[in-house]
């Protein structure tokens, strides 16, 4: 049996898709992976095999430079990284204006190249990016059975009234006026139109006599996956879902760093771990009021400190660990608080850690990620241009503390999603769809 993963060629998209395909490679089947070049050694160091697919005109490895993005993707990472500075709003109305570009990019002929891929894999079942939108028409206008993973918040996938980049709730920190949030949906609406045409358009052109979409945001595969706990999503808005399986996590294994393993073992105080990810790692005016917060408790920091200089970040103490790239799921599995940009991924590998978190979201599906956390009472959010450090100095001391009934919720999540159950979860629902074919 062979599995055929298709993902962009970012590392935050790949290591969890990769991860899923690890329940088929214990099980002595075949992987590939259809991706760009610069996650090649991801691939390789899963031990699957590859095909070259370019999904997008942007890349990241690890750590994403406007410098080292071809021309026209800088800029607009340059726009990106400005609006974060201006405010949610600002952010959102930007990624909207953009959305085009960076998810239908080259939509045809990438479809073609899909569909020649599949033609030459022979694949038993087919996983790909739910952001993967050329991709996606390629396989919906061929009749390809396939596997839908949505590896941000679940609000990635429009249901009901919702549209696609308007966040279907807000955590507490961050009430922008009605003006500006009519603004927002009025944008949100508009893309929806003209990207349901861009798809459309692209989708005649592939099968004549395809039905045409009314929201292609609200698209999805035989099955949708994802990656997710259940146990954060309202139960009401699971009931609008299409035929779905909750995947908790898909937490991949790291390799074994001499340095942090040995910082790990070199004292007892609580451990805090730091990071916003590969995109917003620039924003080091945030990760240095972070560091000034928990210059004045009692635990050992580290720092993923990503596109910014450490010199940024004001003095670090002796006990701390600063680097470029930290291993983020063994510094979880060892934390006693993280503090996040909201990304999926570092959510989904706190909760798995039974890590609590003091979220600052900048863009996307981060504000609705962290208004189900602090729901659930696993973390408390800040707006990350405004919040001061003495703020998130007593979060950080409110969950070092948490306990309770949050304390137990927390941990019956973090054995629930333990020992790679994600990976188990995602195979079982593809062997429930037919093979492609």
């Amino acid at each position: 049996m062979t599995l055929l993963i298709i993902s962009p060629d970012y590392a935050s998209h790949l290591f969890p898709l990769a991860t899923l395909g690890t329940a088929w490679q214990q099980a002595g089947e075949r992987v590939v992976v259809a991706s760009g070049p610069a996650t090649a050694d991801i691939v390789r160091a899963f031990g699957f095999e590859r095909i070259n697919l370019q999904l997008g005109r942007g890349s990241n490895p690890g750590t994403i430079r406007a410098e080292q993005q071809p021309s026209g993707e800088d800029d607009a990472l340059r726009g990106f990284f400005a609006a974060t500075r201006r405010g949610m709003v600002e952010t959102l109305l930007f990624q909207a204006e953009a959305r085009s570009n960076d998810l239908l990019w080259n939509p045809a002929p990438v479809a073609r190249e899909v569909q020649r891929i599949v033609n030459e894999v022979q694949p038993d079942h087919v996983i790909v990016d739910h952001l993967a939108f050329s991709a996606r028409l390629a396989l919906r206008s061929a009749g390809i059975r396939h596997a839908d993973v949505v590896l941000g918040h679940p609000s990635a996938l429009p249901v009901g009234d919702e549209v696609y980049g308007y966040p279907p709730d807000w955590p507490v920190a961050f009430r922008p006026g009605p003006a500006a949030l009519e603004a927002l949906r009025s944008a949100c609406d508009d893309v929806r139109d003209a990207f349901t045409a861009q798809w459309n358009d692209a989708l005649r052109s592939l099968d004549p006599a395809a039905i045409p979409s009314r929201d292609a945001f609200t698209e999805s595969g035989d099955v949708l996956l994802l990656n997710y706990p259940a146990e954060l999503h309202d139960p009401a808005r699971t009931a609008l879902l299409p035929p779905h399986a909750f995947l908790g996590s898909a937490v991949r294994e790291e390799a074994v760093d001499d340095q942090v393993e040995r910082w790990l073992t070199a004292g007892d105080l609580p451990v805090v771990y730091l990071s916003f990810g590969s995109f917003l790692s620039v924003r080091g005016d945030v990760l240095a009021r972070v560091a000034e917060a928990l210059r004045g408790l009692d635990v050992r920091v580290a720092i993923a400190t990503g596109a910014t200089d450490p010199a940024e970040l004001g003095p670090i103490p002796g006990s701390w660990l600063v680097r470029g790239f930290l291993p983020q799921v063994t510094l979880l599995r060892h934390a006693a608080l993280a503090v996040t940009h909201g990304g999926n991924n570092s959510v989904t590998e706190a909760m798995t850690a039974g890590v609590p978190l003091v979220v600052l979201p900048f863009s996307t599906d981060q504000f609705a990620g962290a208004a189900a956390l602090e729901t659930a009472g696993f973390g408390l959010s800040f707006d990350p241009n405004v919040v001061t450090a003495d703020e998130l100095r007593a979060a950080a001391e409110a969950l070092l503390a948490l306990d309770g009934a949050a304390r137990l919720r927390l941990d019956r999540l973090r054995a629930s999603l333990a020992d790679g159950e994600g990976p188990r979860r995602a195979r079982e629902a593809l062997l429930a769809v037919p093979v492609v074919g």
